[in-house]
């Protein structure tokens, strides 16, 4: 079991800066995910910690020690691909086993090792089976079962699930996370879907143009994130967002939207009376929206009139894009009733679950109680 150390590391490509002032700690048997859009360099980071990348700067720690000069082999890691990289002219034995031939392990430990990994995977079925004759998924479980038989002090994963179908991604990140606690080993995931990171991990890092953006365990992040980027990438569907000013009429802190205001909860006033008469971006999740027929009635009246420019039904839930005023907003409403395109729709908003943040990058959140 290990616990890992980044410290000021980046990473430069030519006159690219992939990742800029890395500082993260992995604390041994957590499982952290590394999230973020396409390009934000996650992946990069993951490869630095792998050895399969040379940090421009900083240092990385495995256990105990520095390994910035250790090659990959040395560093007691086994890391899972997008692609599964198996061998397609040898049974999935032999390839779980491999890695372990190679180390020139005793036989019967390899023998014993693989059939471990089998059974906390369910493959001990397809151990005589070639890749070929494999599914996806089954694939994927015979990729991480090549990492289990190693016994790594970390594991890392990157996009492991990427290219599996809707209902195995959901299947395989409940597999992955039963095998977390079975194994209690310091996991590293790097994904781009934040449904990914927020049902995984015990700490999610989020990341934007090579920087650390919020480290924090799931729930944290997503009801205080630091910045509107956090905000509008963790949560689905994404965070609303509405350029306002704060006003204060007979006592009463209100957000002007232009064509509606809304006051703010009385026990955010002292946090928020300093914005009075400046901009800001208010900022409230689809699920905090309700139809104000069905919404609980401490809410009703902070009810704004919309319409509905289309309806979106999942089956336990509707979501609904709608116009307020000049402004297009989604909301997640409840399915007791049914709605039509071009209703005319009172929407009532939960403000004690409201954000506000600066108008000015890097729109940082203006924290009120936590």
């Amino acid at each position: 079991m290990a616990r890992v150390v980044l410290e000021n590391v980046s990473k430069q490509f030519g006159t690219v800066q992939a990742v800029k002032d890395f500082n993260l700690t992995v604390e041994d048997k957590e499982f952290a995910i590394l999230v973020g859009p396409s390009g934000c360099g996650k992946s990069t980071a993951l490869r630095m910690i792998a050895g399969l990348e040379e940090p421009t700067t900083g240092t990385i720690s495995i256990g105990d020690g520095m390994v910035n000069d250790l090659p990959p082999k040395d560093r007691d890691i086994a890391m899972v691909f997008q692609e599964y990289a198996l061998y397609p002219h040898m049974s999935v034995y032999k390839n779980m086993a491999f890695g372990l031939k190679l180390r020139k392990f005793p036989k019967h430990e390899i023998d014993q090792r693989v059939k471990e990994a089998a059974e906390i995977l369910g493959i001990q079925e397809l151990l005589d089976r070639k890749p070929k004759q494999l599914s996806g998924g089954q694939r994927q479980r015979v990729a991480v079962g090549r990492a289990i038989v190693r016994k790594p002090a970390v594991f890392l994963f990157d996009e492991p699930l990427s290219n599996l179908d809707a209902k195995l991604r959901v299947q395989m990140r409940a597999e992955l996370s039963k095998l977390h606690d079975r194994l209690q080993t310091t996991m590293i995931y790097v994904t781009h879907d934040q449904v990914e990171a927020m049902t995984m991990g015990t700490k999610i890092v989020v990341m934007k143009d090579g920087l650390i953006q919020q480290v924090g365990p799931p729930l944290e992040v997503y009801n205080q994130p630091v910045n509107l980027f956090v905000a509008g990438f963790i949560g689905s569907p994404v965070m609303n967002f509405i350029p306002c000013r704060i006003l204060s009429k007979e006592g009463r802190l209100l957000i002007d939207a232009g064509s509606f205001q809304l006051p703010i909860p009385e026990k955010r006033t002292s946090y928020y009376h300093s914005l009075v008469d400046s901009e800001a971006i208010f900022g409230i999740r689809p699920n905090d929206i309700y139809d104000r027929a069905f919404a609980p009635e401490t809410i009703k009246g902070n009810a704004v009139r919309s319409v509905i420019d289309v309806i979106e039904p999942l089956g336990s839930e509707i979501h609904l894009n709608v116009t307020t005023g000049q402004h297009n907003l989604i909301a997640v409403v409840d399915v007791q009733t049914s709605y039509r395109v071009h209703q005319e729709i009172e929407l009532a908003f939960d403000l004690d679950r409201m954000h506000l943040f600066k108008k000015d990058p890097p729109h940082l959140r203006i924290k009120a109680e936590e």
